[in-house]
């Protein structure tokens, strides 16, 4: 975490976009073009796999997805497990 006395608190109001990474689909071109709704995409990744978070294309850590919200809402979230540059890196 960043010293208070070196930060700069004009910087923490600057909105910045995170992105949570669950996994990868690879269909076929062939594939894609014949889906419709209620096609699943099976991924890469299993349920409980750790996420990656990103900022733009620079991977700044991992989490676990987690209900957000009242029990039952359905709203996701990510607990953040591991940052990049902080005890084991996954970059």
């Amino acid at each position: 975490m960043t010293d208070n006395a070196t930060r700069n608190p004009a910087l923490d109001a600057v909105p910045i976009e995170l992105r949570v990474c669950v996994g990868t689909a690879r269909p076929r071109l062939g594939e894609m073009l014949s889906m419709g709704p209620e096609t699943v995409l099976p991924l890469d990744r299993q349920i409980d796999d750790p996420v990656a978070l990103y900022v733009g294309d620079r991977l700044i850590g991992e989490g676990e997805l987690i209900e957000a919200g009242p029990s039952g809402s359905g709203h996701l979230g990510v607990r953040l497990t591991r940052l990049a540059g902080q005890g084991d890196d996954p970059a």
